[in-house]
Formats: C-alpha cells, structure tokens, sequence
C-alpha cells in the first residue's frame, strides 16, 4: 500500500511527493526542490526511513517541478520518466529559470516515455497514466485506483485549475481533459495538486467555478 508524504519547496511553493510502500522502495515524483536545505531535507527523509528510490517522475516539466531533477538522477542513479511532448517544455526550464532570477542545472540523461494508460509499478503497487494536456502540452496525473487517489501536477487544485498562458498551454484542451478524464473518476478519489492543499473529485465536481 502507498504511503504519501509531500514536502513544499521553492519559491513558487511547488508540491513535491514521495510515495513508499512497505517494501521500502519508493517513486520521486516533481522534485522542486531549488535550496540545499530543500535538497537536504528531501534526501534525509529517504535516508530516515531506509528508502530506497526506484523511479523519478514529472508530472510536467514547468520549472518549479524540475528544480531538483538533475540531484535526484544523480543522486540515485534514476533515469527520468515522463510524456514525450514535455521535452521542449524541459529544454526551456532553465531560460524561464532566468527569467525569475532562479537558475538551476537542469537534468541531462535520457528518458523513460509515459503516455496513457501505462503503468508505474512500485513492488504490487501501482498507478495508472492518465493525459491531461493543457496547462503543458503533455501533462500526465498518476492515479491509484485501489487506494482511490491521484498526483495530479497542475491541472487541477482545490477551486481552480491549472494556469494556461504560459507556452504551449491550451485552456479548452485542459477544460476538455479534465472534463473527459479526471471527472469520471470516484467521487471519494482524492486529488493530490502541484499546489496547494489536497481535495477531492466531487468536490471540485460540485464547486470548481471552472467547471460548472
């Protein structure tokens, strides 16, 4: 069974997660961490509880979510996993890095491809690939059906939705991917955001102004 711990890191106040189970392995997913301590207090949770980490996933590539990519990788020997079409939005991390006086060393590796309906196991646990485009061009969420929950990066946060002015966003892609695939989801599935606070499906079903 999963376990989730998030941690909150950088400027932006981006969610990082960690998900572990029982045998002790454990899935990376977003690093945003950008200070040491951040990167500190991020490995010494692994190392408190004898994690070892077995996969490193983005959710998106927006640069608040890779800050920590490239430690990570290195750190752990892990090939970054996540949807071809996020590449570009990757590559230009570090420009937009710049562009908010918040430099960093990107992840240089290859990659591990998601698309949807792939699956990402952690011993007999799994999560499903679900594509949300819009808020990034391949935006994926990872859903665990049997403990009903879903890391969700950006696309959708307790009353709102992911942002899509930036590069390559689309906002009635993201409409239309929410509508299609998160929505359809149980009610009780609680969605685990980019930022933020948790919440669930039907809640956002019933209250989301974006969605009405």
């Amino acid at each position: 069974m999963f376990k989730i711990k998030f941690f909150t890191f950088n400027p932006i106040g981006e969610n990082t997660y960690i998900l572990y189970n029982e045998s002790k392995q454990c899935i990376i997913i977003d690093p945003g961490c950008y200070f040491e301590e951040e990167n500190e207090q991020l490995k010494g949770f692994i190392t408190q509880n004898e994690l070892n980490p077995t996969q490193l996933l983005n959710t998106h590539c927006h640069l608040d979510h890779v800050f920590g990519n490239k430690m990570i990788s290195e750190t752990y020997h892990l090939t970054l996993q996540m949807h071809e079409k996020e590449k570009p939005v990757l590559a230009y991390a570090p420009t937009s890095g710049l562009m908010y006086n918040m430099p960093f060393d990107n992840y240089v590796g290859e990659f591990i491809l998601l698309k949807e309906g792939d699956t990402v196991l952690l011993g007999q646990d799994e999560l499903k690939v679900i594509e949300v485009p819009g808020h990034s061009p391949g935006s994926i969420c990872f859903y665990c059906a049997k403990q009903n929950f879903l890391i969700g990066g950006d696309v959708l946060f307790q009353g709102s939705i992911g942002r899509t002015d930036l590069p390559l966003g689309d906002h009635e892609t993201l409409l239309l991917h929410i509508k299609n695939k998160l929505l359809v989801l149980p009610e009780e599935t609680v969605v685990h955001s980019g930022h933020g606070l948790p919440t669930t499906i039907g809640a956002e079903k019933a209250n989301n102004p974006y969605l009405q």
